[in-house]
Parts: C-alpha cells; structure tokens; sequence
C-alpha cells in the first residue's frame, strides 16, 4: 500500500478530493488540519462510484467550510502485476 499527501486550501478540498477518487485505487482518505491532527477519515471499497461517494462529498464540503488549510493523505493499493 502506498501513501500520498496533499496540502490543499479548504476552498479547493472538494475538488481535490473528487480528483483524487477519479484516479482509482483509493483505499483510504485522511484529512489533518495544518497541526497534523486528523480531521476526518474515509474507507473507500474498490468500485465505490456515483450516489454511494455523495455523503463523503458531502462530508467534506462541512469539514472545508471549517478549515482554511489542510493536508490529504491517500492510501492506494498498490498494483500486483497478473499472476503474483
């Protein structure tokens, strides 16, 4: 499993974060504020598209009109070439 982290304003944590689960692979999504400290976390199953991603949006359009800098951290699987 392999992490990325992101610093983003609040304005942009939406937008971000849609880009993030378009890229596919996402395990996970951890929001910290600029101390580090852990916002907000979420467990994304592989397949997860359309009206079952709208509370996660809509959970982190609350969490962005509270903080004006944060940082995201992406778990993603790693890809397994066939037949290992």
């Amino acid at each position: 499993m392999s992490k990325e982290s992101f610093k983003v304003s609040g304005e942009n944590l939406v937008n971000k974060v849609k880009e993030i689960i378009n890229e596919g692979n996402v395990r996970r999504i951890i929001i910290s504020d600029k101390h580090g400290k852990e916002i907000a976390h979420f467990p994304l199953t592989v397949g997860v598209v359309g009206a079952l991603v709208l509370p996660v949006f809509a959970a982190i359009g609350a969490i962005a009109a509270l903080v004006t800098e944060c940082t995201i951290t992406v778990e993603k699987d790693d890809p397994t070439p066939f037949g290992e």
